[in-house]
């Protein structure tokens, strides 16, 4: 293993321990990308998957918002389907269309011409780019890892893309309970050994994006969902124990499970990712003391003039309070957001919470 370089600001990890913090850490989902003129002129002349699996890339890309912003975080470039694709499917982002698999899974009968793959080998790329970048880095903040969930994932492998309803998908769910846990299975174990191997090339949080689980009801949610997202909490800790690896923190975030946040503040997950339809007040009363809670900003806040936005942040400040919080949005930032916005919300939650 790399030795990195001594970390300067570990706000994020107190706030995700429950340890005090002297200020409200925040950092952005979809931080290092879309949004920022300097990824879109890499974006002019490189492919998106191209980007992910050249380190050097992804490593530029990762760095972009930590040089703009005074964020508490850098995310490792990446995106949730290079798990499909380590699987053996293909997907190619199309401009204006957003990820497209060449061949989704049709019918359960597709699951057996799926690959296990050698996940250390097949991912050596996210890898390489989580150790370049923790030494790019040079412990100004620190790194985090990350992987869809395994519906989210199940979901963009059977419906090809993106979908209003996941449809085809939830078809399977009703259709072929059986044969939708057996792909699911398969998605939680190569997760785990995603996971641990992120943490092993340098990640120091890790976070699961559970995306697609505002499609579900909370019946479907706690039948197919959230036992793999116990699972995976449970074993990548239990694999880093055996191991001798940090034992990081790691986020769950699933996206539209408000039904489910009692279940999901008792998942094992040490931070809970909020989405911005719920309130942060019942948000805690739900989950209760122990668990630190991420979020939950409206991205659309993002375009408010700055008086305004610097009021909505100020506000969340206050329901949230300075303990066991990670500021953050609600999901992902847009591909339009004035970057300018982003300072904002940084400067403002830091001004805001400092001791």
């Amino acid at each position: 293993m790399s030795v990195f370089p001594k970390l300067q600001n570990d706000r994020l990890l107190r706030a995700a321990r429950g340890e005090e913090v002297d200020a409200v850490p925040v950092w952005v989902m979809r931080q290092a990308g879309r949004y920022l003129p300097e990824f879109k002129q890499l974006r002019v002349e490189n492919d998106f998957f191209k980007i992910c699996q050249t380190p050097e890339l992804a490593c530029e890309i990762t760095l972009q918002p930590i040089r703009r912003f005074e964020l508490d975080a850098a995310i490792i470039f990446s995106d949730i389907l290079v798990v499909p694709q380590a699987l053996g499917m293909k997907v190619e982002m199309k401009a204006g269309v957003g990820p497209v698999f060449e061949a989704p899974l049709s019918s359960p009968g597709d699951i057996d011409a799926l690959v296990v793959p050698d996940v250390k080998s097949v991912l050596k790329y996210v890898f390489d780019a989580i150790t370049l970048t923790r030494h790019k880095l040079e412990g100004k903040v620190p790194l985090i890892g990350f992987t869809g969930a395994p519906w989210t994932l199940m979901a963009y492998m059977v419906e090809g893309g993106g979908s209003k309803t996941l449809s085809k998908a939830k078809k399977w769910l009703y259709q072929h309970p059986n044969e939708s846990r057996k792909l699911l299975q398969l998605i939680t174990d190569v997760n785990v050994e995603y996971l641990v191997e992120q943490v092993r090339a340098g990640a120091q949080l890790l976070q699961v994006f559970e995306s697609s689980a505002e499609y579900l009801g909370p019946k479907e949610f706690c039948s197919f969902a959230l036992p793999c997202l116990v699972d995976i909490n449970r074993r990548v800790k239990q694999k880093l124990k055996e191991l001798e690896l940090e034992n990081v923190p790691m986020t769950i975030f699933a996206k539209g499970a408000h039904y489910a946040l009692r279940e999901l503040g008792e998942s094992g997950y040490d931070v809970v990712g909020l989405d911005w339809t719920i309130d942060p007040t019942e948000a805690r009363k739900i989950v209760g003391p122990n668990v630190t809670l991420q979020g939950n900003l409206d991205p659309c806040a993002l375009y408010s003039p700055t008086e305004d936005l610097q009021s909505t942040v100020q506000a969340m400040v206050q329901k949230f309070g300075r303990e066991r919080w990670i500021a953050n949005l609600g999901h992902g930032i847009y591909p339009d957001m004035d970057p300018e916005s982003v300072k904002t919300l940084v400067d403002t939650v830091h001004k805001c919470s400092k001791l």
